[in-house]
């Protein structure tokens, strides 16, 4: 067995373990407190540092390094995610008590989606090298579209698989527990609940085309990509529930994320060459544009009181 296959065993009877653990201890739905989600954000961030530890021991400095940044990049970009999470949730006026449920399932839904979209663009970028270049390009785009971009807005009306659904299932007009489906006059009927389910896989999708080829800007070694990508997502639920009411505070960190996604695609455009932009000074912009972005806003919110 090699070092790399047991990482592989050690990562996937971690996931399951805390899966197990996840779906077990939230079986009933309820309203993730300040100090609950601040505990599992620490336990979330410790696993991940942890695992790293693992990378360097068996796998070597270079990979974990790798990791490292890749989960930087996963973390900073999935913190978008959380504005589009909080629009979703205020327009299908879902109660904070059943939000963790449906961001529970978006979370798994997103590891399979995921696993999908690496291993078919580790593949495309060793059959066709020019997609990096490709790649890069998206990045660069989207970063200065997200710049200069208006407030986001979320249109549910126009999503296609919330249409699909729209016309195939019958919908309740009000939440009804924590319940996806409902039986009604004997027809099952979606909830809002599932609704926006929908809408939080859908813009994972979307999230997943920008932070997955970031990371390739890191590394293509599927183990590395996959394993940072979960480490990062796994934690978005307690996350979420630790920023969602102060994501005001941090007016400047959107722009920050824009500047870090350019930067990426500019990392990828210039692979190979000369000028290629190695993985050391790559985590130290990316730690220092995120670290201004923050205070900035910290600083300009209080002055502007």
């Amino acid at each position: 067995m090699t070092d790399q296959t047991m990482m592989w065993l050690v990562f996937s009877t971690l996931v399951v373990i805390l899966l197990v653990v996840d779906l077990g201890l939230n079986r009933k739905s309820h309203e993730i407190s300040f100090r609950e989600a601040l505990t599992w954000t620490g336990v979330w961030i410790s696993l991940a540092l942890l695992f790293n530890g693992g990378i360097y021991y068996y796998l070597g400095e270079s990979k974990a390094l790798e990791f490292f940044t890749g989960y930087v990049i996963e973390k900073s970009l999935s913190v978008d995610n959380l504005f589009v999470f909080i629009m979703i949730f205020s327009y299908f006026h879902i109660p904070r008590l059943y939000q963790p449920k449906i961001l529970k399932w978006g979370i798994i839904g997103a590891l399979v989606l995921r696993a999908i979209f690496i291993f078919v663009g580790i593949e495309l970028l060793e059959m066709f090298h020019w997609i990096i270049y490709l790649f890069g390009g998206i990045l660069i785009v989207t970063g200065v579209k997200m710049a200069v971009g208006g407030e986001e807005k979320i249109e549910p009306e126009k999503n296609l698989l919330v249409k699909l659904v729209r016309r195939f299932v019958p919908i309740t007009k009000r939440v009804c527990g924590d319940r996806f489906f409902i039986n009604r006059n004997g027809v099952r009927a979606a909830t809002p609940l599932f609704l926006a389910l929908v809408m939080v896989e859908s813009s994972d999708v979307i999230f997943a085309l920008d932070s997955i080829p970031a990371v390739f800007a890191v590394t293509r070694d599927p183990f590395i990509v996959y394993t940072s990508n979960v480490f990062a997502i796994m934690g978005l639920r307690a996350l979420y529930f630790l920023l969602s009411n102060v994501m005001g505070m941090f007016a400047y960190l959107k722009l920050g994320i824009s500047f870090v996604l350019a930067f990426v695609g500019v990392k990828m455009l210039l692979a190979g060459t000369r000028f290629e932009i190695s993985t050391y000074f790559s985590l130290g912009v990316i730690f220092g544009v995120l670290a201004i972005s923050i205070i900035t806003s910290i600083v300009m919110g209080k002055k502007g009181r």
